[in-house]
């Protein structure tokens, strides 16, 4: 009969310490706030796919790659206020200007839908997550709207129990285990509140706690828990000129055991053609943004990170690109409405 072996590996790779990385962070979340709030679904009067690769604290062997693509739109959505891709715009004037908000109007009630393909790796873990999503929006003011959304699914961890290192010797069982995986289910939640000027949201994600514990017939690996993450984002628009906008935001995340973290965000936007920004995130680093709107089919951002934490010694740095297209885009618009 085969000996099972149990083995406690406390490690941040197996017990998730700490927990604030047991979800991946994002530097452009500014960008597409549906990858942190299911509620966002379908806010848009077309469909919005993203594409992003984030390489995070380059030079370190083993530090997260995450990759993710989301898609999400509306269901039987009309827009009061305009019927055609000219509606809003006036001859000689910026297509987001000032004139341009004055008509802005309250969501009609509408249901949204979206999925989310992700997959983060950390050293020797793998963790792919697939979700579906559910958000309703209404109007609950004249210019100001309220969804809630909702994101079940699955998420599938993976150990190469062939990159472990011990300071100790093993039973060649344990280093020879290969891979080993642990499917759970997983759940999200949120609300978003926005309207011409602000946003605000509240979101839950691995909102099931469960316990992570790999095994086969040889060998048993006692992880750790995978805990809720809670997280609180809110924004204003402010008009510069006619021309340029200052969109200043910030995020605060809540997980258990651990500080509370936020960050604070800055963006400057020129007309719907272009953006940059900076970011800081308390105690880790500091990051700065640009991003180009090609077209009314197309746009793309880049983020790059400088740590701060005592990695900076070691580490060079984050890398973020996120490629958007606008599909169904009906009205023309070169960038979002609802999301800045």
């Amino acid at each position: 009969m085969k000996r099972k072996v149990v083995l406690a590996i406390v490690t941040s790779f197996i017990c998730f310490v700490p927990y604030a990385q047991q979800l991946p962070h994002y530097t452009q979340y500014v960008l597409n706030n549906f990858i942190l709030n299911p509620a966002v679904a379908g806010i848009e009067n077309y469909t919005d796919v993203k594409i992003s690769h984030r390489h995070q604290w380059v030079g370190i062997d083993g530090a997260p790659v995450t990759t993710y693509l989301t898609i999400h739109g509306p269901i039987k959505k009309s827009d009061y206020a305009r019927e055609t891709a000219t509606g809003f715009r006036a001859e000689g004037e910026n297509p987001r200007g000032k004139a341009y908000w004055q008509n802005y109007e309250k969501a009609d009630p509408h249901a949204g839908i979206g999925l989310t393909i992700l997959n983060d790796r950390t050293g020797p873990l793998n963790r792919f997550s697939a979700y579906g999503t559910y958000a309703y929006h209404i109007g609950i003011s004249s210019k100001t709207s309220l969804s809630a959304g909702i994101s079940a699914g699955i998420k599938n961890t993976t150990l190469n129990a062939g990159k472990l290192s011990f300071d100790v010797p093993v039973d060649p069982a344990v280093a020879g285990s290969g891979y080993l995986n642990r499917l759970t289910p997983d759940m999200n939640a949120g609300i978003w509140l926005y309207s011409a000027d602000y946003f605000a949201g509240l979101s839950a994600q691995n909102i099931i706690p469960s316990k992570i514990k790999f095994s086969e017939d040889t060998v048993k690996l006692a992880g750790g828990r995978q805990i809720p993450h809670m997280f609180l984002t809110a924004g204003y628009r402010f008009f510069v000129n006619d021309d340029v906008s200052f969109l200043p935001s910030a995020l605060i995340k809540y997980v258990t055991s651990t500080p509370v973290s936020f960050d604070v965000n800055a963006k400057l936007q020129y007309r719907d053609f272009l953006w940059v920004g900076a970011s800081m995130r308390y105690k880790d680093s500091w990051a700065a943004m640009a991003g180009l709107n090609i077209s009314n089919a197309i746009n793309i951002g880049y983020s790059y990170d400088i740590t701060t934490s005592q990695l900076n010694t070691v580490s060079r740095g984050s890398h973020e690109i996120v490629v958007g297209f606008l599909l169904g885009n009906r009205f023309g618009d070169w960038c979002p409405r609802n999301l800045w």
